[in-house]
């Protein structure tokens, strides 16, 4: 059983796919690392963000991997984890540019499909039910408020020592939904066949055992 699980930016995803994949014992893909590992490459080599065929080229001769380690996902540039790195302020709004070009998303999706070819995995990301796996058997779309969304980002920040201003991050948040909802290739958008879980109030347990019952409910009626 494949599980696609999208949604907009700060919903909660990654750590909610993780916890799923956790329990079912199942093959656990962050593809919005895959993204980040390119911006941070963009960022890290000082290269236009805003030109498409530099950031699809640098893509296309270099290798961003996916490695399980210690029961935990590590995301590689080549040879470099660069993993505790992806999650900075100006990574994530590289990510949500490159996310938006048609060539790296095509160079993506063909590795993620390939990923996905094992078979009982759980995906994340934007476009996973509506592009990437069509025909995963369960799919849910996860949302939140922006205000908690931008403040679980702020809090997630603040035990990393970094201090940020949380009006600053709902605008981000907002920015960054617009992006990728107004995107032409893949726009984020809810599956005719998903369910919509919203986390807004939710403790992670709380979804992870929300999405446990409809994963469980697919496998009966597909029995």
């Amino acid at each position: 059983m494949n599980i696609a699980i999208d949604g907009p930016a700060g919903a909660g995803k990654s750590t909610v796919a993780q916890k799923v994949a956790g329990q079912l014992e199942y093959v656990y893909i962050d593809t919005g690392a895959m993204y980040r590992a390119l911006a941070w490459a963009v960022h890290h080599h000082q290269l236009p963000i805003s030109d498409e065929s530099t950031v699809s080229e640098l893509l296309q001769k270099n290798k961003v991997q996916l490695v399980r380690e210690n029961g935990q996902q590590h995301v590689y540039w080549n040879e470099i984890d660069v993993t505790s790195w992806i999650r900075s302020t100006e990574v994530s709004q590289y990510a949500s540019i490159v996310a938006s070009y048609g060539s790296v998303r095509e160079q993506m999706l063909v590795l993620q499909r390939r990923l996905a070819t094992q078979g009982n995995v759980v995906m994340d990301g934007r476009d996973i039910g509506t592009h990437v796996l069509p025909d995963a058997d369960v799919k849910i779309f996860l949302t939140a408020s922006i205000q908690e969304r931008a403040e679980r980002r702020w809090k997630e920040l603040l035990a990393k020592g970094t201090q940020t201003d949380l009006a600053e991050l709902e605008k981000e948040i907002e920015e960054r939904d617009r992006r990728d909802m107004q995107r032409e290739v893949a726009p984020l958008r809810q599956a005719e066949d998903a369910v919509l879980v919203d986390t807004t109030g939710m403790t992670i347990d709380q979804v992870v055992d929300r999405i446990l019952q409809i994963c469980e409910r697919t496998g009966e009626s597909t029995h």
